[in-house]
Formats: structure tokens, C-alpha cells, sequence
């Protein structure tokens, strides 16, 4: 049945990485135990019993990821008509919640000092052209090293970017700021022969650079423990929420899912015209800081975004 779901995943046209990513961790962690009990006959405590060494070996974010694929599966079952329920539906309910960590970041005051050291690094112009991509788009190292050209809207100037591409599973618009077409002219000058608009420095270019390239970038810059390339979107979210903008803005530009389920299912706003306004506002401050100096008393009115 796992087979049958991976098929069914490969066709719908899943990044290779991800079902790979996927395909291996169900071969260290479930079939060893569980690969060859027809799916009737799976039970949460055969499921949980199998995850245990996981669990007791502190690996609970790898514990909820391997939990997903399994109700995966068990769901994809479900759906075609060989089971009649998923009993695994509640299974990560019994192991231990991944601590949260807050990713190193550096407060809006410091964001000159970082643009002036970005200018100066020893770094490939398109590792640059990434870290300021991220940081203008406010997107993960994923999302922001995966960009294609085809999901680029020139003239709507909307970054477009498909579910299977976000961490939540739900297709996601971005407005783009003048500085962030800047950064696709900029691309689209020493890259004209990949889909992707920040591929690898090498040929043939067709698959994107690594999310871990802008991280290792930003280490060699003299940030290590001080910043990461996903702190760029806590960064923004900091400035943001210090301007005043809108709190539900801020958290769609970030994609970021609301926790009050009711919320959740009523509010559908994509806050299309109220995140361009904001985007636009944070790509003149990032501008600002490349010149050596920030105003943390804006120079847009916020009042559009607000109402």
C-alpha cells in the first residue's frame, strides 16, 4: 500500500528530494517493523510501538514527520476502498512535542551592519541574490532556492508559489517589491538556461541551489550563532509588527497558519493589496539599510494596511 501511495505522490509530480526524503524514512522507521501486516490489520499500537525507539532517542520533530506519512497512507487507503477507517488518525498524540527553538536573528538596528557585510562578502552573486531574495519575500531557504521563472507574473509582478512547494501544503501569492524584481533582473542576466531562477553554479543547471547555501554564506560572513537565513523572516516580522501593520497580514506574508481552528476556517483574506503596500514599504527599508542607516519611523503611511 505504501508503494501504491508513493506512486500515486510521484504522479501528481512531488520534487523528487521530498518523496525521496519521504521514502527513506519510511524504510528506517516503519517497514522494520511493520512493512509486512496487511493494512487491516495495523493497529495504533503496533504503529506507536514501532516509533518508540524514535521517540526515546529524543527524535520527535522525525517522529511527527514519519506520523504524517503513515496517515498518509492509511488515508490513501481509505480513499480507494481497502480499509474503512484510519486507526492511526491520533497516533502523535502519544509522543512528545518537538521543543521549539527560536532561530538566531538580529533586531531591524542591526540590519545595516548585516546588508554592509552581505555587499562586501567573499560570496557568489547569486548566493547575494538569494539572501536578499529571502530576506525581501520573506520565504524559507526551500521556498526562495526553489523559485522557478514560471511562477514569476511579470506583469502583475506576483511570485506564485504551488502547495506541494510550501511548508503548510497551501499554494502562496507574493506581491513583489521593486527591489525583489530588481534581484529577477539581476537573475535573469547570468541565468538564462535553467527553470529555476536560482540554480546551481555549475552545468547542466537544472536543479536549484541548496537551502543550505545561504546558511553557510551568512556563517562565513561572521554570523554564526548570531544569524541564520531563516531569522531574516523573524527580522521582518519584528519591523513589521514594530511599524504597527497588521498583525493578519504579517502572518499571511510569512504563511504562517492560524492556530484558533475557527479563525482558520473563516478567514480565507489573502490581503493581497494590504501585503503589496507592506512588502513595499519593507523592501524601501532593506533598501534603506544597504545605504547604511535605517528609519524605524517609516516612510510610508501605514494607514491603508491598517484599515
Amino acid at each position: 500500500m505504501a508503494e501504491r501511495w508513493f506512486k500515486f505522490k510521484t504522479e501528481q509530480g512531488l520534487e523528487e528530494q521530498t518523496l525521496k526524503k519521504a521514502w527513506r524514512s519510511l524504510e528506517n522507521h516503519v517497514f522494520p517493523y511493520i512493512k509486512d501486516i496487511p493494512i487491516n490489520q495495523v493497529t495504533a499500537v503496533k504503529a506507536i510501538n514501532a516509533l518508540q525507539p524514535l521517540n526515546n532517542n529524543n527524535k520527535y520533530e522525525t517522529v511527527k514527520r514519519v506520523c504524517r506519512r503513515i496517515n498518509e497512507i492509511m488515508y490513501y487507503a481509505v480513499n480507494i476502498g481497502i480499509i474503512d477507517n484510519n486507526p492511526l488518525a491520533k497516533i502523535t498524540d502519544v509522543f512528545n512535542s518537538p521543543k521549539v527553538r527560536n532561530q538566531p536573528t538580529i533586531s531591524p538596528t542591526e540590519l545595516p551592519q548585516f546588508m554592509q557585510a552581505l555587499s562586501m562578502a567573499s560570496i557568489e552573486l547569486q548566493t547575494r541574490c538569494v539572501i536578499e531574495w529571502q530576506l525581501l519575500t520573506l520565504t524559507r531557504s526551500s521556498e526562495a532556492v526553489g523559485a522557478r521563472w514560471d511562477e514569476i507574473n511579470f506583469n502583475k509582478k506576483i511570485w506564485s508559489i504551488p502547495a506541494e512547494r510550501m511548508k503548510m501544503d497551501r499554494p502562496h501569492n507574493i506581491p513583489l517589491s521593486p527591489q525583489a524584481m530588481k534581484i529577477l533582473e539581476i537573475m535573469k542576466s547570468i541565468n538564462n538556461k535553467s527553470e529555476f531562477i536560482f540554480p546551481t553554479a555549475r552545468p547542466p543547471y537544472n536543479k536549484p541551489m541548496s537551502s543550505q547555501t545561504a546558511n553557510m554564506a551568512i556563517k562565513r560572513m561572521g554570523y554564526k550563532d548570531k544569524l541564520v537565513a531563516h531569522g531574516l523572516r523573524a527580522l521582518a516580522s519584528t519591523t513589521l509588527n514594530e511599524q504597527g501593520f497588521n498583525y493578519d497580514v504579517i502572518e499571511s506574508a510569512l504563511s504562517h497558519v492560524d492556530k484558533n481552528a475557527v479563525r482558520r476556517a473563516y478567514n480565507k483574506a489573502e490581503y493581497e493589496q494590504q501585503k503589496r503596500i507592506m512588502l513595499d514599504w519593507w523592501g524601501d527599508f532593506v533598501e534603506q539599510a544597504s545605504k547604511g542607516n535605517v528609519s524605524l519611523s517609516g516612510n510610508r503611511s501605514l494607514k491603508i494596511v491598517n484599515n
